[in-house]
């Protein structure tokens, strides 16, 4: 068995419904290219102000996946 090696990537999802429907869009538009995505990390989040009312969440995360064994 060899070690794993992983790769993490920083990405900023958002959502007008909540923070963790952010987190997952973000999941879900990286899983579209990247391929055993393992953990994210949650760095940051904030929301957007609109006519004083928050329009939409946002959430900085870092998504680790394990890069392909040869």
């Amino acid at each position: 068995m060899s070690a794993h090696i992983y790769k993490k990537i920083e990405l900023v999802g958002s959502s007008p419904t909540s923070i963790e429907e952010a987190v997952n869009n973000a999941v879900a538009k990286a899983a579209e290219t990247i391929r055993n995505i393992r953990w994210v990390e949650i760095l940051e989040t904030r929301c957007h102000v609109e006519e004083q009312k928050v329009a939409y969440w946002q959430v900085t995360v870092k998504v680790g996946f394990t890069l392909d064994e040869e």
